[in-house]
């Protein structure tokens, strides 16, 4: 059974944040130079919130369409605090894997941070998940073509 840990542990990379204080504009550009989906917030240690795409889209939505040129002033001045997902829900490195999609399902939240002891140890997104299951399942039909004798192999690609 894959738990939390097991897909945390095969991601691996770094784990960026922000401060709550920090400017939008500067968690939009370090999203997007970062290839990132979301990033957490953070205050004294501690996650206070999730900012995703989904939030800074929303801000970008709610300005006044017939000013297009200004469109992007619209996130001038906004800290991380202002937009930011102020309840995520989370989880912890132990929880199981169908667990899991299921609380992102029913939350509607792409992006899942990972809490150990109260500290943020990662952050999972559907992508995340996705991958695991398609190499665990590759995985599984090799070792059972293997184990079923005179299996046909696939021709290299």
């Amino acid at each position: 059974m894959l738990l939390v840990r097991d897909i945390l542990a095969d991601k691996g990379g770094e784990l960026h944040t922000v401060p709550a204080d920090a400017y939008l504009s500067d968690c939009i550009v370090t999203m997007a130079d970062k290839g990132l989906g979301s990033l957490p917030v953070m205050e004294r240690g501690k996650l206070v919130g999730l900012l995703t795409f989904r939030e800074v889209t929303q801000v970008l939505a709610s300005t006044d369409r017939s000013i297009q040129p200004a469109r992007l002033a619209c996130v001038n001045g906004l800290r991380a605090r202002n937009v930011m997902n102020a309840r995520p829900v989370t989880t912890t490195p132990d929880v199981p894997l169908d667990e899991l999609r299921a609380l992102m399902l029913t939350h509607h939240q792409r992006y899942m941070p990972v809490l150990d002891r109260g500290g943020l140890v990662g952050i999972l997104s559907f992508h995340d998940i996705a991958r695991t299951v398609y190499e665990n399942t590759c995985f599984e039909n090799r070792m059972l073509k293997a184990y079923i004798r005179e299996w046909p192999l696939p021709e290299a690609a």
